[in-house]
């Protein structure tokens, strides 16, 4: 453990959030990041205990305490705070294929399982996320994120169907283990609810196309617009693959469990008769974003209140 007071030398502090007024006039990310020193600072906080619940990912009454992926969570804050860059995004990266994904998104188990934050040691949880997501993107910025293309082949073919978190996961395991990877994605994108479900202000789309871009040079391959089954031949894929691995994710949305939701949503769906549910609706605006077809029409990436006006109402008449 790098600094053993560091927990009591320095508060928590998590990356400030820009305010509404301003966050309003686009669609981008609005916690700007600490800079490098405050960063190592927080990292200090980590007491290495000699039991880190942060990564046990135990369960408790049916209950996960602690990061699902086992991420060795001291062993890279302590290099964090240390400096040793690379070496913390070297321990990131042996148990998280895309900490870039959750250390936007993740809802951070490893924080609520911290002992830190415990009732025993009286303090605020370690900043375990920030922290993540500050290694990763150090890593992308320093060059240390490079195309590792696998040195043999194993000589097999797997298709990956769905490339949502859990197929993009999926790709990258197996390539990494020398077979030969296709995904096939239903979408025009790949990245599924990451790309299409989740907003711009909690994940921007170039984050997704930056790993996939680096996926590709390691040898993955995408087939886009691609529904298995209907446009893409089952048949074909069973035939030509050595395997498959379905991960179709869970695309369809859960409406409210309230009488008469299915005749509400059944009288008009989006624009015609402004009822959508959320995920169709968050998934409508980010193709909007992006500037792909869209069933509302095409806005600007920085949108004029005017225009966001025009959006709501053809959505909501």
């Amino acid at each position: 453990m790098a600094k053993p007071t560091g927990f009591m030398e320095y508060k928590r502090v998590e990356n400030a959030s820009i305010s509404p007024l301003e966050r309003i006039a686009n669609f981008k990310e609005f916690h700007p990041k600490l800079d490098e020193d405050a960063r190592r600072e927080q990292a200090a906080r980590c007491m290495n205990c000699g039991v880190p619940m942060c990564g046990a990912a135990l369960k408790l009454k049916g209950m996960v305490t602690g990061c699902p992926l086992h991420n060795y969570i001291p062993e890279w804050n302590d290099a964090l705070y240390k400096g040793q860059f690379d070496m913390a995004a070297w321990r990131l990266l042996k148990t998280s294929s895309f900490p870039e994904f959750t250390g936007r998104v993740c809802p951070a188990l490893c924080e609520k399982a911290c002992n830190c934050g415990s009732p025993v040691v009286g303090e605020e949880a370690v900043t375990v996320h920030d922290n993540e997501l500050f290694i990763i993107e150090k890593a992308f910025a320093t060059g240390y994120m490079k195309a590792e293309v696998p040195k043999t082949r194993s000589g097999k073919k797997v298709a990956v169907i769905g490339s949502g978190p859990s197929g993009l996961a999926v790709a990258d395991w197996l390539n990494r283990r020398g077979h030969s990877v296709t995904v096939f994605e239903r979408e025009d994108r790949a990245g599924g609810l990451l790309m299409y479900g989740i907003p711009n202000m909690k994940l921007e789309k170039n984050i997704i196309e930056r790993r996939i871009n680096l996926m590709k040079e390691e040898g993955v391959e995408f087939v886009f617009n691609a529904d298995v089954g209907r446009s893409a031949s089952a048949d074909h894929i069973l035939g030509e693959y050595d395997a498959v691995a379905l991960c179709c994710g869970a695309k369809k949305a859960r409406a409210l469990n309230a009488v008469g939701i299915e005749k509400l949503l059944a009288d008009g769906k989006g624009a015609a008769g402004g009822k959508m549910l959320a995920v169709d609706f968050l998934t409508a605006v980010t193709k909007c974003v992006i500037s792909t077809s869209s069933a509302l029409e095409k806005i600007s990436m920085q949108p004029t209140n005017g225009q966001i006006a025009q959006m709501l109402k053809k959505l909501y008449g």
